[in-house]
């Protein structure tokens, strides 16, 4: 499960989720991709779950590029606690997605290939997206 190995300080404030992504939201590395089209928290089960998704779907061909990573940490207080008392214990950790976001990418396998393989990634996602194609992309007949 995705997480990082040290952070500055144990706990963060929620904070507010507005505007496009103005940073990540074109393709950098493969041919293919899934873009958000909501904002939303995705956790580091979920990225793993899709990352398994796809390199199942692709099996074992090409490259899969992962460009969120879950670095904020999200608390939860145990059941059954009373009000007040602080603030709760880090449960896990979440990668914060705006629209415009590309997610994953993917290269070195064929269109089909790749648009079923992001489409199975993305039912593993709760959110909506929008799969992606290089603007320079020609199929090429030897993959």
């Amino acid at each position: 499960m995705l997480q990082p190995r040290k952070t500055k300080y144990r706990k963060q404030q929620k904070g507010k989720m507005k505007g496009n992504a103005m940073r990540g939201n074109q393709l950098a590395f493969g041919s293919f991709g899934i873009k958000a089209l909501e904002e939303s928290w995705i956790t580091g089960r979920q990225i793993e779950a899709a990352r398994q998704a796809v390199t199942r779907r692709m099996k074992r061909e090409g490259q899969l590029w992962i460009r969120i990573f879950p670095d904020k940490p999200i608390t939860k207080k145990p059941a059954e606690v009373r009000m007040g008392k602080g603030k709760g214990a880090p449960e896990m950790f979440v990668a914060r997605v705006s629209p415009g976001r590309i997610m994953f990418e993917a290269e070195g396998v064929s269109l089909e290939t790749a648009k079923e393989a992001l489409r199975l990634a993305a039912q593993k996602l709760p959110i909506t997206t929008k799969f992606v194609v290089r603007r320079d992309y020609v199929e090429d007949s030897n993959i």
